[in-house]
């Protein structure tokens, strides 16, 4: 960050000339790829083709590196690139140092300018030609610049989980007092897409009160009307134990009052599992889906609650295409100690696993959170596991510390987040006032994902 100032027409003298020199990293090798249309993987990907990863120095990769040297240093701010006639002999691959010059050739009538281009990786020209600039006229002083952070998508988990759903018929579920316009028009887009056959319990007058407000179609939409919110939630457990509906859907009541509905052993969907909730995660920074639990409905498990958490968690994982899920259980510290409870718990669990407690994927823990998802991490404080640094279950001691983890990895490292409800008759999806499009989506294809799993293991 530093204080930029720029050349106003008047100052600039034919000749004058700008230099930077820097290294190109791979996260700006992928960003130039995405916005040039270069992203063969034979590219990007070091792995596919055995070099380092790379984008072809044309099109927008070297304008964007010429054009930041014409804006940012001279003429600097203010500038307007009008036109750029650019050869292009080279590639730019990460780890380049990358020397770019620009040097005024021309000043032309109407306060434009005429430069001549360069960018070089040593003594080889990968960018050469000319570019046309309107040049500021009066002076602009920055204080600073800074250059954004950007973190690019490198695992679109929803994406792949919606494809996985195409071939699948649409479940029925009750939608549970869709009186807004998210907790209406999500269900709505769902079943667009294919995903469900919405079932909307509640007052009829208000849902149809939303649709006509919004300018949605109810045309084909079954309503069961009922008094109020809480009615609701009876109404669609009562639908779910008589086999009406496969699924249920938060609405726009609390989780409590539908969570009232659903745990009564002899009017609710309990199961002998105990009652679970999977925050499952798109995080850009990290190459796989990442499931946390339960950050929703647990506030204190004691060991045996999380023995169930944990099968539900690997289940789920196992019907989302994870064959053997690493399930790294977090306490503070990798070592056991009677003075935090949550270690103890993570060492019986993993010895539950060893003698086929808990079956269907690898335990391991306690693990603090850097080393059960960063592999350097884990290098570093020299644990050797197959579980630490390449989690996909994050089973975490209690509520509340599950829930900073899922809303800081939301809110702070962009992650994208569907839920469900487990150890139910059947699933149940709770979604937030918060929640986008792309997350109720992401929501019904995790549902229908396991709506027919279950379905297949009772035809089986």
């Amino acid at each position: 960050m530093h204080s930029v100032e720029n050349t106003t027409y008047d100052e600039l003298k034919v000749g004058a000339s700008a230099r930077v020199t820097r290294v190109v990293s791979a996260t700006e090798v992928e960003a130039l790829a995405l916005v040039s249309g270069d992203i063969d993987t034979f590219h990007l990907d070091a792995s596919v083709s055995g070099e380092r990863a790379a984008i072809t120095a044309k099109a927008a990769g070297a304008e964007a590196i010429v054009s930041g040297l014409l804006c940012r240093r001279l003429p600097g701010p203010g500038t307007t690139v009008l036109e750029q006639q650019l050869k292009f002999h080279g590639v730019i691959a990460a780890g380049d140092e990358l020397t770019a010059q620009v040097t005024v050739r021309e000043r032309l009538v109407g306060h434009r300018a005429l430069f001549d281009c360069e960018v070089r990786r040593g003594d080889e020209v990968l960018v050469s030609g000319q570019s046309l600039v309107q040049v500021p006229t009066s002076r602009i002083r920055y204080s600073s610049i800074a250059t954004p952070e950007m973190i690019l998508r490198r695992n679109d988990a929803f994406a792949k989980l919606l494809r996985r759903c195409e071939p699948l018929p649409p479940v029925r579920c009750a939608i549970v007092h869709p009186c807004d316009r998210d907790s209406l028009l999500g269900p709505l887009e769902a079943a667009r897409r294919g995903l469900i056959i919405p079932v909307l319990v509640g007052p009829e007058a208000r849902i149809r009160a939303v649709a006509q407000a919004e300018g949605a179609d109810l045309a084909g939409c079954e309503i069961v009307s009922t008094e109020h919110s809480h009615a609701a939630a009876f109404r669609a457990v009562e639908l779910a134990r008589a086999g009406a509906v496969d699924a249920l859907m938060k609405g726009s009541l609390h989780t409590d009052e539908l969570m009232a509905a659903v745990v009564p052993s002899a009017t609710g969907l309990r199961t002998a599992r105990r009652i679970s909730h999977v925050f499952v995660l798109d995080v850009p920074a990290y190459p796989r889906p990442l499931l946390v639990t339960d950050a929703a409905i647990n506030i204190q498990p004691s060991l045996k609650d999380k023995l169930d958490i944990a099968q539900n968690a690997i289940d789920l994982a196992r019907i989302l295409g994870i064959e053997l899920p690493k399930v790294a259980i977090l306490s503070a510290i990798e070592t056991v100690t009677a003075d935090i409870p949550s270690t103890l718990d993570a060492a019986a669990l993993c010895k539950m696993a060893e003698r086929g407690q808990i079956t269907g994927g690898l335990l391991d823990g306690p693990l603090a959170f850097d080393n059960a998802i960063s592999v350097e991490a884990a290098r570093a404080k020299n644990i050797e596991s197959a579980v630490a640094g390449q989690a996909d279950i994050l089973l975490v001691p209690d509520l509340v510390s599950g829930n900073m983890v899922a809303k800081q990895l939301q809110y702070l490292a962009g992650a994208d987040s569907a839920g469900i409800v487990l150890g139910t008759r059947v699933p149940i999806i709770l979604t937030s006032r918060a929640d986008n499009v792309r997350t109720r989506l992401a929501s019904a294809a995790v549902m229908v994902l396991v709506a027919h799993a279950r379905r297949t293991s009772v035809t089986a």
